[in-house]
């Protein structure tokens, strides 16, 4: 294996986008951020200039043939994302995309099979599969220490107050944006097993003067398996105590519990009882995480791994196609045969 760093362009410069470049320069060693594109007038050339980038542009397509990028990282608005996918691995570089890859199957099978034809690989950012809680507890599951996989639970309540606009965010953002960490988590801890039904409800509890909107900021979705094991996701968009995220799987013969959102072991004892500082971002709770899985898609890229042990495009079909069953639960009000979303 070259010793050689590897060369990334960013597509996106928005908020994710922006850490994720943060991550490369600041904590990536075996990779060089060559390049940033965004086509927001103003937006790659600001990012670029504060973290001392020399190329940046308007035009995504400079940046994917530039042939100093050998590699790409794909932080643009969920919408975007299929078809840079495709882009990318059509010019044989490979990629790593945010959540989630796709908003349909066709669409997630024509990324994994470019992917395949082209012999890049193809990472999707599933982030929590690093995070040392979470990678601790399938390591305890897979040797077996808790038995047999019966409960499990992944709980994603966003840092409150919620100030965004209803009215901006996309239908359904619940489940393809956020809850899709947790599909993919509780799948990825139930490891050989198969989602085969999903039941959901969700509702406008933090919103409510938004829902006839569409708009839908807390959730719970349950998910039976074909182990027998079952499953509870659950999402809101405010937590106003901090960013809470946390798992839990309960055995034959015993439990973990992963997660925890105190920003450090400091507590203050005073007047009014224990009191400890909470994280209240994701960029602050997932920094080692978000950056553990950039050293593995870089660490599969030079190894020429394009089926390397990373979560990819299979990972991300399956994940989405939880939260197409659980949309559709929602819509139905009865629960949901996957053989009914994948068409099995």
């Amino acid at each position: 294996m070259s010793k050689k760093n590897l060369g990334l362009g960013l597509i996106g410069a928005g908020r994710i986008g922006t850490f994720h470049a943060e991550t490369i320069v600041e904590r990536l060693f075996e990779a060089d951020l060559m390049g940033i594109a965004d086509p927001a007038p103003g937006a790659a050339a600001k990012l670029a200039a504060a973290l001392d980038v020399d190329f940046h542009t308007t035009d995504v397509d400079a940046l994917i043939q530039d042939p100093r990028i050998e590699a790409l990282v794909v932080a643009s608005p969920a919408r975007f994302h299929t078809d840079l996918v495709l882009r990318a691995c059509a010019a044989g570089k490979s990629v790593f995309v945010e959540k989630p890859m796709a908003l349909t199957l066709a669409d997630a099978d024509r990324c994994t099979a470019a992917a395949k034809a082209a012999g890049v690989v193809l990472q999707v950012g599933f982030n929590r599969r690093w995070d040392l809680p979470f990678a601790e507890g399938r390591r305890a599951i897979d040797a077996g220490r808790i038995g047999t996989p019966q409960l499990l639970r992944s709980v994603t309540r966003d840092p409150g107050p919620f100030g965004a606009d209803p009215a901006k965010i996309p239908q359904w953002t619940i489940f393809y944006e956020t809850l899709i960490h947790d599909f993919d988590t509780l799948n990825w801890l139930n490891a050989g097993a198969a989602p085969v039904e999903v039941f959901a409800k969700a509702d406008a509890l933090v919103r409510p003067d938004a829902k006839a909107l569409g708009h839908l900021d807390t959730a719970v979705v349950t998910i039976t398996y074909d182990n027998g094991a079952m499953a509870v996701a659950e999402a809101n968009f405010s937590a106003l105590y901090g960013y809470d995220i946390r798992g839990e799987v309960f055995g034959s013969e015993g439990m973990v519990t992963m997660g925890e959102m105190e920003r450090s072991t400091l507590r203050l004892f005073g007047t009014h009882g224990v009191q400890a500082d909470t994280l209240r971002m994701d960029t602050e709770r997932f920094t080692a995480s978000y950056t553990a899985e950039f050293r593995a898609f870089v660490a599969a890229v030079k190894a020429g791994q394009a089926g390397a042990h990373i979560p990819g495009g299979q990972d991300a079909k399956l994940a989405l196609a939880v939260a197409l069953a659980a949309i559709r639960s929602v819509e139905t009000g009865a629960p949901v045969q996957m053989s009914e979303i994948l068409g099995a």
